[in-house]
Formats: C-alpha cells, structure tokens, sequence
C-alpha cells in the first residue's frame, strides 16, 4: 500500500475484538477518514429498515427471507404500483455502490461490511482481519453492550453466523480465510495502540520494497 496514493485500508473483524476501535485509532493516526456504521445508515435511509431487520436480512441464509418480502418502501405518492421488494441482493448492491463511493472520494479506513471482498481489486487497499481469544471477546461485549455472560456468548455465535453466511453467499468465500487478507492480528495480550502499531510498521516496511 502506497500511502502518498490515495488508498483504502479495509478491516474485517470479530466482534468482540475490539476491530472497530483499531480502526478508528488507526484512522486518526493517518488523517484519513473512518466509516463504519455509516454504511450501514445509508442503507437504513434507502430501505427504511431498522438495524436490527437490516442485519437479519444480510445475515440469514438463503430462502429465509420471506418476513422481509412484504417490506413496503414508500416513494412517490400514494399512486405508486406498489410496494418495492427489499432483498439481499438489493442490499448487497447498494453497499457495493457506497463502499466504493467511499474508496473513491478518499483515502479511508472502513470497517466491516465485507469491504475486504468489495475492494478486493483496489489498486492501493490494504485488508487486514483482527481476531480474538473468545472468552476477551466475552468479556469485551458483556462491558461494551452491558449484557450478562450468557447474553454475551449468544450475541457473539449469533453475530459471528449472521457475518459468516453473508460472506458465503456473496463473496463465495470464508470471512476466516486468511487469503483474504495482507494481515491477520489477533489482540490476544494486545491493546489497540498495539495493534495499529503492527500496522503502521507492516504499511512502512511495505514501503520500503
């Protein structure tokens, strides 16, 4: 990655692993622009969909869609023909259109949002995947999200599926595949300045190629 060059830093991560505060550190560090949840009100804004509803809908595997195919999307007047149909490929569009509107507006980092495999044929993109030993996951949601040991541990396997088969559907990958990736981290014994030290050694010792 050629940092005098406009270029997109994607992270992939676990949740739990604290990837989306190593990417915002990470962000700030090289003056660049942070997007994560933004992708996501975008699609809200298009959709009308809560979160909640929008992650089930990208999540959920094939043939599950059928609670979100009477999902009425009001435009024009009350004389339209009808209600359009929300589906994942509708998603899946529209965050392919944003994500590489927010690689060619600027150098960034984004988070999430398969954008690993999106930019995967940028020409300046770093990709990088940060894991984490569960139970610091554990422990990182019971604090973040203040949910008991057991809620924690389901929202994880749940979120860690939901993520798992979106990748499958649309990238024909695994989002654990480490091929897709320049650099794994994982924060076992690390903090986040740590890790986005690795990283900023790892982009200056590419440099020097």
């Amino acid at each position: 990655m050629n940092r005098d060059e406009k270029f997109v830093i994607t992270i992939n991560r676990e949740l739990g692993s604290g990837g989306g505060s190593v990417g915002r550190r990470l962000a700030e560090r090289l003056d660049v622009k942070f997007y994560n949840k933004a992708v996501i009100r975008a699609l809200k804004e298009k959709y009308h969909l809560t979160t909640e509803e929008l992650e089930k809908l990208k999540g959920q595997k094939e043939g599950w869609w059928a609670e979100f195919q009477r999902r009425v999307v009001p435009f024009g007047d009350e004389q339209n023909d009808g209600p359009e149909i929300v589906t994942t490929e509708d998603v899946f569009k529209t965050e392919t259109e944003i994500i590489k509107n927010l690689a060619d507006s600027g150098s960034c980092v984004i988070v999430g949002r398969s954008a690993f495999h999106v930019l995967r044929d940028h020409p300046n993109h770093l990709s990088i995947l940060i894991q984490a030993p569960m139970e610091q996951r554990i422990q990182r949601v019971m604090k973040n999200q203040e949910l008991s040991r057991e809620v924690a541990i389901k929202t994880i396997n749940q979120v860690d599926e939901r993520r798992e088969n979106y990748v499958n559907r649309f990238a024909n990958t695994s989002r654990y595949d480490t091929r897709n990736y320049d650099l794994v981290i994982s924060m076992e014994r690390l903090k986040i300045d740590d890790a986005v030290d690795i990283i900023l050694d790892y982009i200056f010792r590419q440099a020097q190629w």
